[in-house]
């Protein structure tokens, strides 16, 4: 059974749309698989379509030159239209320049690429295909796409209805995903032993091949030790002089690395909410990771999350990536705040001028526990609602004039709630 993954309804719609659809994300995240759905969905309305996977000699063989692989579509398609689809676009030198010629001779063909985080697709492809090209990025399978694949999409119609009722059955679902996180091979594979293997496979594919590979690092192993020292300090501020030191690294090259650890979609930095420079902290960010499971990997704990000290920051880790998702499809910005005297709020979400903080809380509340920096953040600022995520408690109260909302973590996976809020 495969795992469906959402992301392939916008992809699928982008399909009649003249523009180059760009499928990017970290390896191992389903790209191929996602590609290879589309295709036997147009195969089955008897559309053409080429596949060409740029890992594979034979394939690469075609993008030596432009011509060369315009020679290979006519000879499939002759001037008919058809889908060209290229998975691993990185591997091609210039993939953006090359691409970009494609685009602008104005053939009948459509073409999907795909490509993992490398600095080549992120930044000179973004650059040179200006106007020409549509991203989606694909990350983790998220934790909506889990319990559907767990439950056998047996309750696709009324995933909502499953979540509220089997409240305890989901915390046990929750904490598999805390534990081992979202990489597709990851969650299909039943044995724990297993999943270790895939993630130890992945780390160190992800260390050898995109970071020292694709990007020419030559200290490859002083990176592997940054992500580790990352790793613990998930939801905290960044001192780029400790990491420095710990790491051996001299402090432009920790700066310039953790920006290669995003730019390849291992983690995500975010960056402080503030209005009064002068009294808001700092120019440091906090970061969190794309995948827990990748995580846990390199503090090895996997399997031992649950009741842990590390929950809570996983848990927010989780908060932070399901937020990322639906904040980024808004267009709107995420920060955290923390001020000098170190009253802090986990998230604001930042709709323009509107900030709405965010506090989460790994706990089975029994009622609205309001921290003195919540609450401060909220008379500063008098945002129209407010928002304390937590296991399981339900509620509303009135802070001033501010609503805030007590809610489970599991109203952020409601389309409803995105909607409204």
């Amino acid at each position: 059974m495969q795992i469906y993954r959402f992301l392939i309804e916008k992809i699928r719609d982008h399909l009649s749309a003249r523009e180059i659809t760009m499928l990017i994300g970290a390896r191992q995240v389903g790209k191929t698989t996602l590609l290879k759905a589309l295709m036997e969905e147009l195969k089955a309305k008897n559309e053409r379509c080429l596949f060409f996977n740029l890992d594979i000699e034979r394939d690469a063989y075609f993008f030596a030159s432009q011509e060369r692989l315009l020679q290979k579509i006519k000879l499939e398609f002759g001037d008919a239209h058809g889908y060209v689809f290229m998975d691993e676009i990185q591997r091609k030198e210039n993939a953006g320049i090359f691409l970009k010629g494609l685009y602008d001779r104005d053939l009948p063909y459509k073409f999907v690429v795909t490509g993992s985080g490398s600095l080549e697709l992120k930044e000179k492809v973004h650059e040179s295909l200006a106007g020409r090209k549509r991203m989606f990025e694909l990350g983790p399978v998220s934790f909506l796409e889990f319990i559907h694949y767990k439950t056998s999409y047996r309750y696709k119609d009324n995933i909502q209805s499953f979540i509220k009722l089997e409240t305890e059955l989901v915390h046990v679902l929750l904490i598999a995903y805390l534990n081992y996180g979202g990489f597709p091979r990851v969650v299909t594979e039943p044995q724990e032993g297993e999943k270790r293997y895939i993630l130890a496979e992945i780390f160190q594919s992800y260390i050898e091949r995109d970071i020292a590979y694709l990007l020419g690092i030559e200290r490859p192993e002083a990176f592997s030790l940054l992500i580790r020292l990352l790793a613990a300090q998930i939801g905290q501020l960044i001192n780029y002089s400790a990491l420095a030191i710990q790491s051996g690294l001299s402090l432009p090259t920790v700066k310039k690395y953790l920006w290669y650890a995003e730019k390849t979609f291992s983690l995500s930095v975010i960056t402080p909410f503030f209005r009064n420079a002068q009294k808001e902290l700092t120019k440091s960010p906090q970061v969190y990771f794309t995948d827990l499971g990748f995580r846990n990997y390199a503090l090895n704990l996997l399997g031992h999350i649950g009741d842990s000290y590390h929950t809570g920051f996983l848990f927010q880790n989780f908060i932070f990536s399901t937020l990322k998702e639906h904040v980024g499809e808004n267009g709107w910005k995420l920060n955290f705040w923390r001020t000098k005297d170190k009253a802090e709020v986990d998230f604001i979400i930042h709709q323009g001028l509107t900030p709405i903080p965010v506090e989460v809380k790994y706990q089975r509340l029994t009622k609205a526990a309001i921290s003195r920096s919540f609450r401060s953040f909220i008379k500063r600022y008098t945002p129209p609602k407010a928002f304390l995520i937590n296991l399981e408690l339900e509620e509303r109260i009135k802070i001033d004039s501010t609503e805030v909302h007590v809610i489970p973590y599991y109203h952020l996976l409601n389309k409803e709630f995105w909607e409204n809020l």
